[in-house]
């Protein structure tokens, strides 16, 4: 019997639409019980009250706390402009009433080693809930990020956003699985990818507009799921290769991160069957509204 695993997802939703991907393919994988989600960066309130609504629309009775809006290395929130723009009525949306650090200290000391944490945005909060509660790094069962690129000195939106968050909660020892641009980049959604999301149902239909505002954005008619292809790193580790554990550092100045073999509780995704990722991105999403 597969074991069902607990999480919770700190998300920056609303800007990229992979976060909106990976909260979907999370609803849709019978082997999660979402036990929350936290926002961060930026308006994390609208954050809040747009993953509500996607929550609700999804059917799922799940609580979202808002999170830290600043970064703890006082670097200027990048703020798109088109997040929430195809909601009507966010305001009337219900959020908990406590915030998301006090919320990942209470959860997971709540039951140590049993939760697992996916931080698919700027680690402000997961950093933060470290700060305040020095027995929460021990209790986090997993640390699941996207962020980072090591394969050339590129930095990366979510490291690059708060570089002090991302070097508090690399040496606090919270065994961490980290997929950078690398991985991430090797897979790609296009309009056949929306078809197939468009035609699940409501939920479908809100990600095919979410996504066809990202794509408006740029410019463009296919992106990379990136936050989606973390969650599968935990889900479906079986479609990856992973690095020996090791330590992580992220450059202060530029938010360029480094990886090393040995001596640390770290590890990083170094390969992937990509078709098999995004076809098992789509097929997730795609399933749920057989679950709803």
């Amino acid at each position: 019997m597969t074991e069902t695993r607990t999480v919770i997802l700190d998300t920056d939703i609303g800007t990229d639409v992979d976060d909106l991907l990976a909260l979907a393919l999370i609803l849709g994988d019978p082997g999660i019980d979402l036990h929350s989600v936290t926002t961060v960066y930026g308006d994390t309130v609208l954050r809040a009250r747009l993953a509500a609504r996607i929550l609700g629309v999804a059917g799922a009775d799940v609580p979202v706390h808002a999170g830290r809006a600043h970064p703890l290395s006082g670097k200027e929130v990048w703020w798109a402009g088109h997040e929430g723009a195809l909601h009507e009525g966010l305001e009337n949306e219900t959020i908990a009433s406590d915030d998301a650090v006090a919320h990942l200290v209470s959860a997971v000391l709540a039951a140590p080693g049993r939760i697992d944490l996916i931080a698919i945005g700027p680690l402000t909060n997961v950093a933060a809930a470290i700060q305040h509660e020095p027995r929460f790094a021990g209790a986090v069962r997993h640390l699941w990020i996207m962020g980072g690129s090591f394969g050339a000195h590129e930095p990366e939106h979510n490291f690059r956003s708060d570089t002090a968050a991302a070097g508090i909660v690399f040496a606090s020892g919270i065994p961490t699985t980290v997929t950078g641009l690398e991985i991430t980049r090797l897979i790609n959604i296009g309009s056949d990818g929306v078809a197939a999301i468009a035609g699940s149902g409501p939920l479908g239909r809100l990600i095919e507009a979410e996504i066809r505002q990202w794509w408006a954005f740029w410019g463009t008619e296919w992106n990379v799921p990136h936050d989606p292809v973390t969650v599968l790193t935990m889900t479906a580790p079986e479609l990856f290769r992973f690095s020996a554990p090791g330590t992580l550092s992220v450059n202060a100045i530029d938010g360029a991160s480094a990886f090393h073999e040995g001596g640390g509780a770290v590890r990083v995704a170094i390969g992937a069957d990509a078709a098999a990722v995004a076809g098992r991105i789509i097929s997730g999403i795609a399933s749920i509204q057989a679950r709803t």
